[in-house]
């Protein structure tokens, strides 16, 4: 948003947070609200809007993930795959500038899996925001990203569009995005040799 981050002060960090929508990997529901009021909330805490707008928005956010009807039920009445579709209904109430999902595909079955992956593209397309994904799941990662960022070792190793990192020569890509064995990136952690540690003679 044109703004170095790490300059700004409380005030300004505070301020450009309010265009932040977060998807939490365990949801972050409040356990002792409603599905509407979930949502509700970060408009009656960020907006003046009148009750009957924040319901019609509340109504409209979970229209779009299949769940208008959920709208009374408490989070503890919610499957693992409604519970992520309602975090991710409230990660765009206040229709944010940027989304970051933490690891939004951990431990859902696959039908909730496909659905999550497809509303986290549809509504990046509809509400024109930018999504930061956070995740280990690769195959349903690409299929709505634009452009990915390796970390190898600390650092940014390679970036690039998915088309690019595919078809990506660099070793530690190559064995990460074709998910092989051996290359670069070690299943072992360092160690001396397994016959020296069980001192077994060669």
């Amino acid at each position: 948003m044109g703004q170095v981050v790490h300059q700004l002060s409380n005030d300004e960090l505070y301020k450009m947070r309010l265009q932040m929508g977060m998807m939490f990997q365990v949801s972050g529901l409040f356990t002792d609200m409603s599905v509407f009021d979930n949502l509700a909330f970060p408009l009656r805490e960020h907006t003046s809007l009148p009750e009957e707008i924040i319901h019609d928005l509340v109504l409209m956010k979970l229209h779009a993930v299949g769940l208008r009807n959920a709208r009374n039920l408490m989070p503890s009445e919610l499957s693992g795959g409604m519970e992520r579709r309602v975090a991710l209904a409230r990660a765009i109430a206040t229709d944010p500038a940027l989304v970051i999902y933490d690891e939004p595909f951990a431990g859902l079955d696959p039908i909730s899996l496909n659905t999550i992956t497809q509303l986290i593209r549809r509504l990046n397309d509809a509400l024109k925001t930018t999504s930061i994904v956070v995740t280990y799941d690769l195959m349903s990662s690409l299929k709505i990203i634009d452009y990915l960022y390796f970390i190898h070792d600390g650092v940014i190793a390679a970036a690039g569009t998915v088309e690019e990192m595919t078809n990506s020569q660099d070793p530690a890509v190559y064995q990460f995005m074709h998910a092989r064995p051996d290359g670069p990136i070690a299943f072992q952690y360092p160690s001396k040799p397994y016959a020296e540690d069980l001192s077994v003679k060669a």
